[in-house]
């Protein structure tokens, strides 16, 4: 009689905000420090993970994510382990620009990733398709090492993104559009191994830990999609209130 295989729980962070979070400048492959805001809300979501048994943490090996893992992973005395799989996206010439910039400056370019981030790269960047060709081999390979035991991984917005996307077997070409990731945000994935690996989300970008749940979304954060739905939505407003 074979025994019942064992759920691995991973606890899938972003890291906390940055002065470039602030500023909605692209920041993949910049190594900019965790801020201060982004130390709070790593202390805080420190303190909700306090009891959980967490036996091992892992991080891209960036300032934003090290730190953000460092904090959280101090109640538990963990250190915490590198993996450059988990990097953020390079945007490449993008790199330090806001959006505005960038859509100014790449018109051209910055319209084919709109249309599909997935398979197309800034110039000098990476696809999505390339990012998660390096992150998802490494979080298999950390599920396998920690069979019935929690781990933390501390990633960035567009690497998680497109894990917990492909994992959910989503189209991955509206990423971007489907799914947001906060600054220190909890996701919490379970995988069980019978013939095939398994995964299921059971929370995904909670940041009750730090901000009310009622909170709404920033939708700067998201695609352009997103933020033309959010000026169509306040001319309507604006009308509404002529009536």
């Amino acid at each position: 009689m074979s025994s019942k295989p064992k759920t691995t729980r991973m606890l899938l962070v972003r890291h906390g905000s940055t002065v470039l979070t602030a500023e909605d400048r692209f920041a993949g492959e910049t190594d900019v420090a965790l801020g201060e805001d982004g130390a709070v809300q790593a202390s805080l979501l420190a303190k909700r993970l306090a009891n959980a048994k967490i036996t091992a943490v892992y991080a891209s090996p960036m300032q934003r994510t090290m730190r953000t893992a460092s904090i959280i992973a101090e109640p538990h005395g963990l250190p915490v382990q590198p993996f450059d799989g988990l990097r953020e996206m390079s945007h490449g010439a993008w790199e330090g620009k806001t959006r505005a910039e960038v859509e100014l400056a790449f018109a051209d370019e910055y319209a084919q990733w709109q249309e599909d981030p997935f398979t197309f790269a800034p110039r000098g960047g990476e696809a999505g398709l390339q990012v998660l060709a390096r992150a998802l081999p490494v979080i298999r390979d950390v599920v396998s090492r920690h069979p019935g035991e929690t781990i933390l991984v501390v990633s960035h917005k567009a690497t998680i993104r497109l894990v917990i996307g492909s994992l959910l077997g989503f189209d991955l070409r509206r990423y971007r559009d489907n799914l947001d990731q906060s600054p220190c945000c909890l996701n919490i994935v379970d995988f069980s191994k019978q013939k095939t690996l398994q995964s299921r989300l059971t929370l995904f970008n909670d940041t009750s830990h730090y901000s009310d749940a009622l909170e709404p979304t920033n939708e700067s954060r998201l695609s352009k999609f997103w933020c033309a739905e959010q000026a169509d939505a306040a001319l309507v407003d604006a009308d509404d209130a002529t009536l």
